[in-house]
């Protein structure tokens, strides 16, 4: 997770490049040619993000879940843009097991999305969730793992349904605790 926060932070820093000077084509000293990234036609770019704010506004910008256990009870939440299902269950103390802690070995934080248009808002599943969601208990069409459901504004208001059990091999009753 910090690797992909740290990859889109810097992504960001990048749409954020401002032109600092313009120097004609002819004039451009060599070491401002085509192998250097922060020149274009002559202009020469900095990598110091002038949208901070937008950085900002995105960490903070958070969207509303709804985790709904076995019994029917139902948990709100406010979920934080860029972090997945799991991450959020578990800040919560949601009971959303993880015991792979999200690295896509296991299937115990299978999640059942409960709105047919939300669930095809989501990313296609990858070749490896879906070898672990045929692991899962109570596999439904709209079942994904809670590791994999990534926070985002067209998610606002996503529902989701925690099965009433879960595979794992560890001894019965054990419940990781998460880190």
């Amino acid at each position: 997770m910090l690797a992909s926060k740290s990859l889109r932070l810097g992504a960001q820093a990048i749409k954020g490049l401002t032109r600092v000077s313009h120097f004609p084509k002819s004039v451009c000293p060599t070491t401002l040619t085509r192998r250097n990234p922060y020149v274009q036609d002559g202009e020469l770019f900095s990598t110091t993000a002038t949208g901070t704010a937008d950085v900002e506004n995105e960490e903070k910008q958070k969207i509303s879940v709804t985790f709904v256990d076995k019994d029917g009870e139902e948990t709100q939440i406010k979920v934080p843009v860029g972090m997945s299902m799991l991450e959020a269950a578990h800040e919560n103390d949601i009971e959303l097991e993880g015991a792979c802690e999200g690295s896509l070995a296991c299937s115990t934080c299978h999640v059942i999305v409960m709105d047919v248009e939300q669930y095809n808002k989501l990313e296609e599943p990858t070749d490896e969730e879906n070898d672990m969601l045929d692991l899962a208990f109570g596999l439904t069409e709209t079942s994904r793992l809670g590791c994999q459901v990534i926070a985002k504004p067209e998610l606002d208001g996503l529902r989701l349904a925690l099965p009433a059990a879960t595979r794992n091999f560890a001894v019965d009753g054990f419940k990781p605790k998460p880190h």
